[in-house]
C-alpha cells in the first residue's frame, strides 16, 4: 500500500495531466484552445502596437530595409 501512495504522490501530476489531455482529445477541444490562444495573441499584439507605435515602426523600417 505504501509503494502505491509513494507512486501517486510522485506520478499524479503527470497522471492528471495524461487524463486532461486524453479529455481534450477526444472532445476536440483542442480546437477551442488554439482559437482562444490566437485571439488572445491577437488582442495582446494589438494592445502593444496601439501603445508602441514609434518602436513598431523603426523596427519594421529596419526589418524591411535589411531585405
Amino acid at each position: 500500500m505504501d509503494e502505491i501512495k509513494r507512486f501517486l504522490r510522485t506520478y499524479g501530476g503527470a497522471i492528471i495531466g495524461a487524463l486532461i489531455a486524453i479529455l481534450i482529445l477526444c472532445t476536440h477541444l483542442y480546437n477551442v484552445i488554439i482559437w482562444v490562444v490566437f485571439v488572445c495573441l491577437g488582442i495582446f499584439l494589438g494592445n502593444y502596437v496601439q501603445h508602441n507605435k514609434t518602436e513598431v515602426k523603426e523596427k519594421i523600417k529596419n526589418f524591411i530595409d535589411r531585405l
